[in-house]
């Protein structure tokens, strides 16, 4: 019998009436002839009362006890979603975290699952009883109550639908679906029928705020198809699954993330080890770093920039003012009227001039770009928070993502389509599923690639000023260049600058097209260097999982190589070295994350 997972939020069990109507979702779905296990959050702004009222006790609540008063949120929620299914004529037996069997490290308010249990849940679907589970929360190995974090409860569900084989997981939420924008934002931003895991791993770390981007990690790592879902309505949703490359867009969404924080540590030593003292620091305090952009360096000094959400920068700022304090020199600067904005497609890969486009849309707008980073499927820029939100419409509008797509109907994971071949497939995932449960929220890293096919360019002296960035990449487009990393790091005096790489056999047309842009510029001036290798560690979670970057970074000081460009995104990293490095670089790295030179 087929296993359904159903999740439902906060907003939608917030009263009696919308607890009835969920529990209403999961006894269809049991008459229809699925196992359902439903996974609640708190009700409603439960959690912050819950939070507000700690604070009337102490400024400072230990963090156990945190956990342990917050998860009373979840136990009343699922107490009277049992309830409700009892009602409505159908078994049902709600349980805790520690009663599922999920165990976690003791990372209180932050915590990661180690394994789950799957007998109890297994026992109590086949009694034909309904599973209402806690989202949110787990035990330690000690048994102190743990929470998982922002996020917690579709981790709950996603990570319960792949020990359980479940068909579809469904996220239930206050909105239709996924859409190419936040919609009270953009007014016409409109609904996606479906979009890739890896899509929507940019999307939600970008600030896409209907799933939190661990629970898309545990989709895309175990094979579970997700669907975001309506709760009010019967509305079909968003699905979250791969995509045949001839049905992808070029540009799927627009996120805006609103609250972001610059950190900047300027006249670094450029030599080798600096990176990684750097991501060292980061990563002993688990600080999620995004955006990390270093340009190459001149005159033997380095800068290195990343940002952080707002609420991390304290951290984030100790943290380097140590590695500074370590090196011996440098200076550390923030800035927090920042926010970042971002492109994302898969069809980025394969299409020229996306980067001009959103480049001159902005510049159109009158908005001017503070920092750039790019990845395969993302183009992200930081730009001035009283602009973020004309930013985004303006890109919005620009890649005319309001315009209805055609696209294939949206199908589950087990549709009537699937073969015997695929079921047999997905058999075998199941059964590896169940044999890593030790390691669900490990580091993964899949590949790791070497590329020593492009050119580094770089333009410096340029005026900070809107269109810039427009006229270079329009400039490239025209003549059908294919630009992949970009790096513009903060400006500095009034100047800015931008490296970027392009292919090693396209550098000699692609430099006398910026010559000619660069005769109407006063002072400005083009460097290339067509020695260089670009190193790009590939996986789910790299933004969120701290210790890949020092790692990786770890490796390349050890072996006494000095990078020159950083750019990184949710599902990659990349580093920019001296070509006659790369081979020795790619083995290390492949020993370090544990691939077969095959793989990469």
């Amino acid at each position: 019998m087929s296993v359904i997972v159903q999740k439902f939020g906060g907003t939608s069990v917030a009263d009696a009436t919308k607890i009835m109507r969920a529990a209403t979702r999961a006894v269809a779905a049991k008459r229809a002839g699925h196992q359902v296990v439903m996974v609640v959050s708190a009700r409603g702004k439960k959690t912050d009362e819950l939070v507000s009222l700690a604070a009337e006790i102490t400024d400072a609540p230990p963090a156990r006890e945190m956990d342990m008063l917050l998860s009373t949120g979840e136990q009343e929620s699922v107490s009277l979603m049992a309830m409700a299914i009892h009602t409505l004529g159908e078994h049902a037996v709600s349980l805790t975290g520690g009663q599922i069997g999920i165990v976690t490290d003791s990372t209180f308010s932050k915590a990661r699952i180690a394994s789950i249990s799957i007998k109890r849940i297994r026992e109590l679907l086949d009694q034909d009883k309904i599973v209402v589970a806690c989202g949110f929360q787990g035990v330690d190995e000690n048994l102190n109550i743990t929470t998982l974090g922002r996020g917690g409860s579709d981790t709950t569900a996603t990570a319960l639908a792949a020990v359980l084989k479940a068909d579809e997981c469904e996220i239930y939420t206050d909105v239709e679906g996924v859409y190419t924008s936040d919609p009270r934002l953009i007014s016409d931003a409109r609904l996606i029928p479906h979009v890739t895991y890896d899509e929507m791993l940019e999307m939600a770390s970008l600030g896409a705020g209907v799933m939190h981007s661990r629970s898309i990690e545990f989709a895309k790592k175990h094979h579970v198809p997700l669907r975001v879902r309506p709760s009010q309505s019967e509305g079909i949703g968003t699905l979250i699954a791969p995509q045949s490359a001839d049905d992808a867009p070029i540009v799927t969404g627009v996120a805006l993330l609103r609250k972001e924080a610059r950190v900047s540590l300027v006249e670094l030593p450029d030599r080798p080890g600096v990176m990684s003292l750097i991501f060292t620091k980061l990563s002993s305090r688990k600080i999620a770093i995004d955006m990390v952009v270093q340009d190459v360096g001149s005159g033997g000094l380095a800068e290195v920039t990343f940002t952080v959400p707002q609420d991390d920068l304290a951290e984030a700022l100790t943290a380097a003012e140590e590695a500074v304090e370590e090196l011996g020199t440098g200076r550390v600067q923030h800035g927090t009227n920042v926010s970042k904005v971002s492109a994302v497609g898969v069809g980025m890969r394969t299409h020229t001039g996306v980067a001009a486009q959103m480049f001159r849309s902005l510049a159109d707008a009158g908005v001017n770009i503070g920092m750039i980073t790019t990845s395969e499927i993302k183009i992200s820029v930081l730009v001035d928070r009283d602009q973020c939100e004309e930013a985004a419409k303006t890109v919005h509008a620009g890649f005319q993502l309001h315009e209805p797509v055609v696209t294939s109907p949206s199908v589950g994971y087990a549709s009537e389509q699937t073969t015997a071949a695929e079921l047999e497939t997905r058999a075998e995932i199941e059964r590896d599923v169940v044999a890593k449960l030790a390691t669900m929220e490990d580091i993964v890293v899949s590949e790791v690639q070497l590329d020593r096919d492009q050119a580094r360019i770089t333009l410096t002296k340029l005026e900070d000023r809107p269109g810039i960035c427009a006229e270079v990449f329009t400039a490239v487009a025209e003549g059908g260049v294919m630009v992949d990393m970009i790096v513009q790091n903060v400006s500095r005096s009034g100047h800015a600058s931008v490296s970027f790489t392009v292919p090693r056999s396209d550098l000699g047309e692609c430099l006398l097209l910026l010559r000619e842009v660069l005769e109407n510029w006063s002072g400005a001036e083009i460097s290339y260097d067509e020695n260089i290798a670009k190193l790009s560690v590939m996986g789910i979670g790299l933004r969120s999982h701290t210790g890949v970057g020092e790692l990786m970074f770890g490796v390349l000081s050890d072996a006494g190589i000095n990078v020159q460009m950083i750019n990184t995104s949710e599902i990659r990293m990349s580093a920019v070295i001296a070509d006659e490095h790369g081979e020795a670089a790619l083995e290390r790295l492949l020993k370090t994350f544990g691939l077969d030179e095959s793989e990469s």
